[in-house]
């Protein structure tokens, strides 16, 4: 019985530090550029910044990494979010979105990425909250 119990809480304090080592806020961050012209994701792991790297150096062309659409505000006659088009580049340690047109004053904009996403974590199997799609990480700035 005690052999039980024991075994019990070993397999309870593993699973919980692993948890809280894995747990670290290392979501990328999404932000306006200090002029507003570009989108700027930053704070991206190694792991995902290989891939997009790899990625982008397949395909520049390609804006599969970054989606950026328009939230129609109260007042506009068509209430459906449209698609920015735009390019993307790799700088430094971050990903930057700059788009064909110049970003309005005053739109909401909502920027989807699946850069640094996980499909899921300890925590999530243990509370059962995983998803059986990849979720992106989804942020709404305002210019």
């Amino acid at each position: 019985m005690f052999k039980c119990v024991l075994l019990y809480l070993a397999v309870f304090v593993f699973a919980t530090s692993i948890q809280s080592c894995s747990n670290a806020n290392n979501k990328p961050i999404i932000k306006f550029s200090g002029d507003s012209s570009t989108i700027i994701i930053k704070n991206i792991d190694e792991a995902s910044w290989f891939e997009a790297r790899k990625a982008y150096q397949a395909n520049p062309d390609a804006n599969s990494l970054i989606t950026v659409l328009i939230i129609p505000g109260d007042q506009d006659s068509l209430q459906t979010e449209r698609e920015i088009s735009g390019s993307f580049k790799l700088a430094g340690d971050s990903i930057q979105f700059t788009p064909d047109s110049t970003f309005l004053k005053g739109k909401t904009y909502l920027v989807e990425n699946y850069v640094g996403v996980k499909f899921g974590s300890l925590g999530g199997l243990l509370k059962n909250n995983v998803k059986a799609q990849l979720q992106p990480q989804r942020q709404t700035l305002t210019r």
